[in-house]
Parts: structure tokens; sequence; C-alpha cells
């Protein structure tokens, strides 16, 4: 996990929109997410949980979890979903499933970037974050 550490700016977006619609997020929802260029924050805290938190002008977000282990989580668009982070071969692999339906989002450091890929279904997006000092 300590590669992952740090703040993180967002540089570069491409299908999220895609992955937003078939993830189910609204209109609104979507054109909001899709101005927004947040920074993600990680860091680990009491009792050893990992905490990841996205920062943008219009909302702030956090998740504290525990590799492995399954949490209730209420995402960003206020879907409620069972989630599990693991750290796979250097990727932080987010599960979250939720009405029947799952999608992916693995991270991982290339080249001294985050790379997100967001997966649901055939749709793939993917964001890249460059370090914030």
């Amino acid at each position: 996990m300590e590669q992952f550490m740090g703040k993180w700016k967002l540089t570069e977006s491409d299908n999220f929109d895609e992955y937003m619609k078939a993830v189910g997020i609204g209109f609104a929802s979507r054109q909001i997410a899709n101005i927004a260029k947040p920074s993600l924050l990680f860091g680990v805290g009491d009792q050893g949980l990992i905490s990841m938190k996205s920062m943008s002008t219009f909302k702030t977000f956090e998740i504290k979890f525990k590799l492995d282990e399954e949490f209730d989580e209420i995402t960003a668009d206020d879907r409620h979903a069972k989630t599990t982070m693991s750290l796979k071969n250097g990727k932080l692999i987010q599960s979250q499933t939720w009405d029947g339906k799952t999608t992916t989002i693995e991270r991982e450091i290339q080249d001294g970037k985050l790379m997100v890929k967001c997966i649901m279904g055939e749709v793939v997006s993917l964001r890249t974050y460059e370090r914030e000092d």
C-alpha cells in the first residue's frame, strides 16, 4: 500500500461518462462528476484503517477500510454497496456490489502516475492522477 500513500490530482479522464452511465448514474450527477477534478488522498489512520479521500470543489468523500474485509459503502453517487478492497500484484482492487450489479475499480502506479481503471461490464474508463506535493 505504501506506493499509493499521499495526495494525487486528476490530470486525464477517458470514457468516464460512459462508465457512469453503465453504473446507472443520472445525467445531472454525471455532468458535475465530469467537471470535477478531484484529488485523492491515501493515508493510514487509527487501528490500521486505510483511508481514501476524494476531494473536489463539489464534494468530499471518504472511505476507510481494511484490505480483504467487506464493508458497507455509500458511494459518492449514493449507491449502497458491499465493497471489498484487495491488494493483488501491486494493484489496489475495489469491488462494489449493489442491486445485483458489480463494478471493479483497479488502481495501480505506472511510471509514477496513479492509473485508475473503472470497469462496468464491457465499459472501461481510465483516469490518470499525478502526485501532488
